[in-house]
């Protein structure tokens, strides 16, 4: 028989799905306005800028040697940012200058990589606005080149980043160059199901994302990276999840939403929101708009009904929200930002920063999309680029 607690429980469950599934149908309506405003604002960009990458060919590590690097042509290289020759004697191993960015520097790659990363951004956001096949067999040909063929792939490595003259061959913190390709992989998981996609090469580019997961969750490297304890970090698991959930590796989807939450949030973020490792250096500004981003995309992949990152909260109360509040006066008026300016590229922030757009549409919070429509979405200058690894939120929402 059933009684009263039973029937109380039962109307206490109907109710709970009614408004469970009132709550989805309000997600799923507010996530619909927010990808049509995004599309109003960049729309006529995008497709200029696809239409334009429709002429142009890929170019990947093979393009271009370095005769300092220990690796070879298929093998990516790139050296430390900030260390330089030493004056006093030339030829002896290099001195680091925290925030000065060395101009003699072999970068080749790492444009290239850069260069590969908008090309697929742009033509995966093309194709989610217009669904044209173009689009999409242009960015498999530029993928193809750099995964999946022979003579111009590249290994599913990063032994030689950012090396350092006279000191290493390559370093763990290279690891972050490889951010880069968070955007193609993410175009390629958009477009993965059309009719179009040529599943064969498609099956080859995972296992170069999966060979390349291997290698970073298990070489020392990677492990060295994954335990820094600023932006580096952050940017280990922000990567390592985009290219899990792109070969379906739910182990480490699973690693990286845990270690969201036991390590990157409770350890880096202060209690006002602020991120006091990145603030300590040369470039504060700079560096926590990056951490902020980093951490906010990691919620924007990593989030399901089930485990919410963006609600999710330390026991004393630090979360992505909290971040984002910390930071929007600073990005809506910069000459209120309370620590000395960055020695490099002070004027060139903020632009549109992925942060404000992801916690506005999680969090409804119309401030904060008008003050990222205002922004500079297309930025010209090579390091703001560089330090913007999603451009095309289009392909991410």
């Amino acid at each position: 028989m059933i009684n009263r607690i039973t029937v109380s429980y039962l109307l206490a469950c109907t109710l709970g799905l009614v408004l469970n599934c009132g709550l989805h149908a309000q997600n799923s309506v507010g996530k619909t306005r927010t990808i049509k405003q995004v599309q109003q604002v960049l729309e006529k960009d995008v497709l200029q800028r696809a239409d334009n990458d429709l002429t142009k060919k890929p170019i990947t590590v093979t393009a271009a040697v370095s005769d300092r690097s220990a690796g070879g042509k298929h093998d990516f290289y790139s050296e430390g940012d900030y260390w330089w020759p030493n004056p006093a004697s030339p030829d002896s191993p290099y001195i680091r200058k925290d925030g000065l960015t060395n101009p003699d520097n072999f970068v080749a790659h790492r444009q290239a990589m850069i260069r590969f990363s908008r090309i697929v951004g742009n033509l995966a956001s093309a194709w989610r606005i217009k669904n044209k096949p173009v689009y999409l067999h242009k960015a498999m040909e530029h993928c193809i080149a750099w995964f999946v063929d022979t003579a111009t792939r590249m290994n599913p490595d990063l032994l030689y980043a950012q090396a350092i003259k006279g000191r290493v061959t390559g370093r763990g913190i290279g690891i972050i160059d490889a951010i880069q390709l968070m955007e193609v992989a993410q175009g390629l998981y958009i477009m993965q199901n059309a009719p179009e996609m040529d599943q064969v090469a498609l099956r080859k580019i995972k296992k170069w994302f999966a060979d390349y997961l291997t290698w970073v969750s298990t070489h020392p490297y990677g492990l060295d990276e994954m335990h820094a304890a600023n932006n580096h970090g952050t940017c280990w698991v922000m990567q390592v999840a985009c290219f899990a959930r792109f070969t379906g590796n739910m182990k480490l989807m699973n690693f990286c939403r845990d270690r969201y939450k036991k390590v990157l949030l409770p350890e880096q973020m202060a209690k006002d929101g602020s991120f006091p490792k990145e603030m300590a250096r040369t470039k504060p500004y700079g560096y926590a708009l990056f951490n902020l981003d980093a951490m906010t995309i990691i919620c924007q992949i990593l989030s399901t009904a089930e485990d919410d990152l963006y609600n999710y909260q330390t026991p004393d109360g630090k979360s992505i929200k909290k971040g984002i509040e910390f930071m929007f006066p600073y990005m809506k008026d910069k000459t209120k930002w309370p620590l000395p300016p960055d020695v490099m590229y002070w004027d060139q922030w903020p632009v549109a920063q992925p942060a404000l757009l992801f916690g506005a549409a999680r969090f409804g919070n119309n401030n904060w999309f008008n003050q990222w429509s205002r922004l500079d979405h297309f930025p010209e200058v090579e390091e703001v680029i560089r330090n913007l690894p999603v451009r095309n939120p289009l392909i991410w929402l």
